[in-house]
């Protein structure tokens, strides 16, 4: 009875695979990285690790329509997974888990070997009960879980974005805690006259509470010729008072002196209406690339974190990272 159940499984099996070859594909590609950082010089570096596993299956119904379900198993960061589907229209991709909206995915747009300048650096409240709770200020919008997203196609070099995120208050979840619904748009253009030239807007709605409602925006240019890529970027968050006005600059540039050898060097500025001090970032990072291995570091300073002039405020921060791609 056992051998006519596992004949029976077989054969079963071997349909369905025969099914899903004919309608649709299904890919399988991973990573894993093994790190040491510090995101603050009073405290020790930690090791860490990441690994990635991620799964597609796409295929195609009978009106022309890609469908596209993808799932990530990450070991320490949880699982991210969305459905997507495209068309003449454009993409349009529901993000159960993980999803980036326009600003989040726009936060930096300059260039960079591996990390952003302003990424690596926490402070720790000395009265707080956990460690790194006040990390460096940037205008990035919102992101999370349950998020729409429609990207549309590329015509003479322009494109159109925008997502959206149903609000969610309740303590503990891991969207966002804002009262009203978050919705961001952006536009994004490549010249054709211009090789190399790159530029986008984008612009979002915070609600923040039932009193606070924010305009956040941003503005970002790249340009890249041979192996140098320069960039620059300006955000800004428009609140209810002059308090609650920040406005951030970005630059960077990078260098590829190889095919495997990158570098790049930034600076990243935030003017916070809450403070006379500006918060001050900048760091350079370098990758190197051999066969599936690359090996990155980033070292990265900030300054007077959420505009206070303390000394403690004052943090430098690394990240070394040998990851594999399989």
């Amino acid at each position: 009875m056992n051998n006519m159940k596992k004949i029976g499984l077989s054969a079963l099996a071997g349909s369905l695979v025969a099914f899903s070859a004919a309608n649709a594909e299904m890919s399988v590609t991973g990573g894993a990285s093994v790190g040491v950082s510090s995101d603050n010089e009073t405290r020790a570096s930690g090791y860490y690790m990441a690994d990635s596993i991620n799964f597609s299956y796409s295929g195609e119904t009978d009106s022309g329509l890609t469908v596209t379900q993808k799932m990530e198993l990450e070991g320490q960061a949880g699982d991210t997974y969305s459905t997507s589907i495209a068309g003449g229209f454009g993409t349009l991709t529901w993000h159960g888990h993980g999803g980036s909206s326009v600003m989040s995915g726009w936060d930096d747009m300059t260039p960079n070997a591996y990390e952003e300048v302003w990424a690596l650096a926490e402070y720790d409240d000395a009265t707080s009960s956990t460690t790194g709770t006040n990390e460096v200020v940037m205008i990035n919008g919102r992101a999370g879980d349950s998020l729409w997203r429609y990207d549309s196609p590329t015509m003479s070099g322009v494109s159109v974005h925008a997502s959206y995120v149903q609000a969610n208050a309740a303590a503990g979840e891991s969207s966002h805690a804002d009262i009203g619904s978050y919705t961001d748009f952006g536009v994004q253009v490549a010249p054709e006259m211009v090789e190399g030239l790159s530029l986008g807007y984008a612009m979002a709605e915070v609600d923040e509470s039932t009193t606070i409602s924010n305009d956040e925006s941003t503005l970002w240019i790249k340009y890249t010729s041979g192996p140098i890529s320069v960039g620059y970027q300006m955000s800004d968050v428009d609140g209810q008072n002059t308090t609650q006005d920040d406005e951030a600059t970005l630059m960077s540039i990078s260098y590829a002196v190889s095919d495997d050898l990158s570098i790049s060097y930034g600076t990243a500025e935030v003017d916070l209406g809450s403070s006379t001090t500006d918060q001050e970032s900048k760091g350079f990072s370098a990758s190197y690339t051999m066969g599936g291995v690359s090996i990155s570091i980033a070292m990265n300073e900030t300054d007077n974190i959420g505009g206070n002039t303390a000394a403690a405020y004052d943090v430098e921060g690394y990240d070394l990272n040998v990851a594999f791609a399989f």
